[in-house]
């Protein structure tokens, strides 16, 4: 098993995900800065060209983050980061899901359109016009997430889950590039700051980040 990682949001949320189980997996890094995921040796591997990819000992891949994650889940369950029941399993995949198509898919694209213009106007499709609708949108969401979250200290309640680290990791690139939250939110600030003391939060960072620079 070897994981195809990078410097960018979606490797950094298997990382953290890898360090919360205490797993360690081989890993070959992707220099997605250059473009080499959408070069032919790796799109040979991902035709999707995103990282990060997992390549299994019989010569499969499993691409998306999610996925990757919901995989190494079922092959190390413990200690559980998804849900040991299916009422468990659906919460968080709920949490995720409001989390990527409500906040992240939107600081993303904002970012490729924005900030990271540069770099991907020659390899995706790119709407600069939208990117301040995006990043408005972004924060709108962000701010309907805080109100559902109530007391619980996680978003699926007392449980730190994968839907945490996705948003974390997520919220985290996003103040690197341009795209803060506000940390005033009652409920997000404080706990984006608990995810942030957590082991796996600073162990999950590139090694490659450098201050100032895009966190991933």
């Amino acid at each position: 098993m070897l994981l195809l990682d990078a410097l960018s949001p979606a490797p950094r949320c298997v990382r953290m995900f890898l360090a919360e189980k205490g797993l360690v997996r081989p890993m070959r890094q992707i220099d997605v800065f250059s473009g080499e995921n959408r070069e032919p040796p790796y799109l040979a591997h991902n035709p999707a060209g995103q990282t990060p990819a997992l390549l299994l000992d019989d010569g499969s891949c499993i691409a998306e983050s999610v996925a990757i994650m919901e995989y190494l889940e079922e092959l190390h369950p413990e200690p559980v980061l998804i849900g040991a029941t299916p009422r468990e399993r659906a919460a968080t995949r709920q949490w995720q899901r409001r989390a990527e198509l409500n906040i992240t898919e939107n600081i993303h694209n904002a970012y490729h359109y924005a900030e990271g213009l540069a770099r991907f106007e020659d390899r995706i499709p790119v709407a600069p016009e939208a990117a301040a609708g995006l990043k408005q949108v972004a924060q709108d969401r962000i701010a309907w997430l805080d109100a559902m979250l109530g007391d619980m200290p996680f978003l699926a309640g007392e449980r730190f889950t994968l839907a945490d680290i996705w948003l974390y990791v997520w919220l985290d690139f996003a103040g690197s590039v341009g795209q803060p939250f506000d940390r005033a939110l009652p409920r997000l600030g404080p706990w984006f700051d608990r995810v942030a003391a957590r082991p796996s939060a600073s162990a999950s960072l590139h090694p490659g980040c450098k201050p100032g620079g895009v966190r991933g």
